[in-house]
């Protein structure tokens, strides 16, 4: 990734967190709310997973790449959640009821993420991959956690 990509990166991730908060009085119809978080959920995965490639050593540790992956990641984990309004819990949806009739649980288990997350961040930012691999797994667990108690397959 080269310098100006990062850039362009960052500030479009800057510019969606500015407007995070708003989008969820901006969802016209629950379809709108459901296509948000999914899509949401489907760039933070991107990032996610591109980090997961070096991991695994599937592609060489660039550190460059994993801070602006990892930094990604952490602003896109404040965006879905806004998106889980009462309503959206119909039409083409993975979302289990459990998450509106645990909505605590819920809220606990995206707080978990978010703060797994933004450890990932400052471990990509120490430029050490053993640290990287530890934070990352640990995010990795409150994602499975989640997708196990509030996602259908």
């Amino acid at each position: 990734m080269n310098k100006l990509t990062v850039t362009l990166s960052a500030a479009a991730v800057a510019a969606s967190a500015l407007f995070a908060t708003p989008a969820a009085a901006q969802f016209a119809k629950a379809e709108d709310a459901i296509k948000y978080r999914k899509s949401a959920f489907t760039v933070l995965g991107a990032h996610f997973g591109r980090i997961g490639a070096v991991v695994k050593g599937e592609r060489p540790f660039n550190a460059a790449e994993v801070q602006a992956n990892a930094a990604v990641v952490e602003t896109l984990s404040t965006l879905p959640w806004a998106a889980f309004g009462a309503g959206t819990d119909k039409g083409e949806t993975r979302a289990k009821p459990e998450i509106w009739t645990s909505a605590d649980k819920f809220k606990g288990g995206a707080d978990q993420m978010q703060k797994a997350v933004a450890a990932l961040s400052v471990a990509a930012k120490s430029g050490n991959l053993d640290q990287v691999k530890a934070a990352f797994g640990e995010a990795g667990k409150t994602c499975k956690g989640c997708h196990d108690n509030f996602r259908k397959d």
